[in-house]
């Protein structure tokens, strides 16, 4: 059974409990998503090409700026048109369709055994936590700046609940030296969290030594875990066209070791972006498929994920906008965009609201329903997201994961056979009766249908009487009371040795201070 069915909700069911044994316990698994409706689209196949086309024109003639001199090399050696004095790289079609055949549409992405392992392609579907956030919320502290004690407990909550499938960068601990704080974020992952971790692009030397500790904490040689996908970071491009210099070096070593990379150019329309939508779709094709290009010419196969995180600006004050019905149709098109070039796909659940209030949880589900109705294959961000992403909201990571789990029930395969159509339980109730205590209800109430973790059924007078609390209140005790009870998954005390003599060497050695 999912863990997160302790918090489970209330069953009710109607008289002649004892005169048919009742069924089990509901258990669900929502560790292996499959997405079962049919891609929403918004522009017609021809549109799609033509934005493709388009897209292909901006590199081939405009091109995009790469920053850092070893890509501009690796560039030219691959038949790329550089210009090395203004460091712009024009695009021949040729080797961008060359890119794309290259890299593969599935990617298997190992946790530390097979059920924390996780697909990124095809039907598949991965959801993951807020991350990147500088500040963390609750309703005791307010918003305060992240800590390593606050990363760590996002982790936990990812490591409990089922419909987080993989770790995130969640929140930024400040309590930490830059120079050391990889270490601290990657070792809390590895030693809370079975499931796939995340490490940051900031220079080579902190991308090595995540590798190491990954190596380390699964028992990788350095060639098995050039085979093994395991760990996962996101780059993303500056836009319009440009890619800097720590995301170029993020994709040359991600593709080297044969690990994922998210490449999400951060298109706002009206502002980084043209302000149509259709004019930042075809920017952010252009500057994934740039991206695209580095990752292949550094190691031909090397996985990647096609990222998406297009959306608008208010006009009035350039601030981000999220959960737009903009931002939901660039999510239709990114998905069939991702489509055309056969790569996995990412989305988002973001929120711009600055607490946890009805206009963050609507922009989360009109995003969630961008990224499921879309095809989306991995959702980052998708629980705890307030503030345009500045703060991470221990209350709204709750409640994002009520959203989530009901949006993987309605993923789940649909049970059809002769006792779900019921025609005996209709013969037995007859006409004006009740099915509270029909055979065929007894059979089935502990099992019938989702059971909410947050959402309170009772009327207004229990309500009332057990406090009149909000879902946002309830959300705060429940997290507490996960944390209270978290208990760290099993892991080889040697493993960990090992991995702390590590850190203490390079800790010893001044660390690895970020590049830029």
């Amino acid at each position: 059974m999912a863990r997160e069915r302790r918090q489970g909700g209330r069953r009710r069911a109607g008289r002649a409990r004892d005169a048919v044994p009742a069924g089990p316990e509901r258990a669900v698994d929502y560790r292996d998503l499959r997405n079962p409706f049919e891609p929403v689209c918004v522009y017609s196949d021809d549109q799609i090409h033509e934005i493709h086309r388009t897209a292909l024109r901006v590199l081939e003639e405009l091109g995009v700026k790469i920053l850092l001199p070893d890509a501009l090399q690796l560039l030219k050696a691959g038949g790329v048109d550089v210009d090395m004095a203004s460091r712009m790289a024009r695009f021949d079609r040729g080797i961008i369709e060359h890119a794309i055949a290259s890299a593969p549409s599935m990617i298997e992405l190992r946790g530390a055994d097979d059920q924390t392992s996780t697909m990124w392609g095809g039907r598949h579907v991965t959801w993951c936590s807020v991350g990147g956030a500088p500040h963390i919320s609750d309703l005791d502290e307010g918003k305060r700046p992240g800590t390593l004690e606050a990363s760590e407990n996002i982790i936990r909550l990812g490591e409990h609940f089922d419909v987080i499938h993989v770790q995130s960068p969640n929140v930024e601990p400040q309590d930490v030296a830059p120079e050391v704080r990889h270490y601290a974020t990657m070792r809390a992952q590895l030693t809370l969290s079975r499931k796939p971790p995340f490490l940051f692009s900031r220079g080579a030397p902190q991308v090595r030594d995540g590798f190491r500790m990954m190596q380390i904490m699964r028992g990788l040689s350095e060639d098995d875990f050039a085979q093994t996908p395991c760990v996962y970071t996101v780059i993303n491009t500056n836009s319009p066209l440009i890619l800097d210099i720590p995301m170029l070096q993020g994709l040359i070593d991600f593709a080297k070791a044969g690990q994922p990379s998210v490449i999400t150019p951060f298109t706002l329309a009206g502002a980084m972006a043209p302000v149509t939508v259709t004019g930042a779709l075809v920017q952010q094709h252009a500057e994934f498929l740039a991206a695209l290009v580095v990752t292949q010419l550094s190691r031909p196969g090397a996985p990647v994920v096609y990222g998406a995180f297009t959306s608008n600006v208010d006009m009035k004050s350039g601030a981000p906008a999220f959960g737009t019905p903009e931002n939901v149709r660039a999510a239709f098109a990114s998905g069939q965009l991702a489509r055309l070039v056969d790569l996995p796909w990412r989305s988002s659940m973001p929120s711009v609201s600055n607490c946890v209030d009805a206009q963050s949880i609507y922009e989360s589900q009109m995003a969630l329903w961008g990224a499921t109705l879309g095809g989306a294959n991995l959702v980052l961000h998708a629980a705890g997201w307030i503030e345009g992403g500045l703060t991470a909201s221990l209350e709204k990571y709750i409640i994002d994961i009520e959203m989530l789990q009901q949006m993987a029930e309605l993923m789940q395969p649909v049970r059809f056979d002769e006792a779900e159509l019921a025609f005996e339980a209709m013969k037995e109730v007859g006409s004006g009766g009740h099915f509270f205590g029909a055979t065929h209800t007894m059979e089935r109430y502990r099992s019938a249908f989702y059971a909410p973790f947050v959402s309170d059924w009772s009327n207004f007078g229990q309500w009332t009487e057990t406090g009149a609390k909000t879902a946002t209140e309830r959300a705060n005790g429940i997290w507490k009371q996960i944390l209270h009870d978290f208990e760290p998954p099993m892991t080889d005390l040697a493993m960990i040795e090992e991995l702390d003599a590590f850190i203490a060497r390079r800790t010893e050695r001044g660390g690895a201070p970020p590049e830029s």
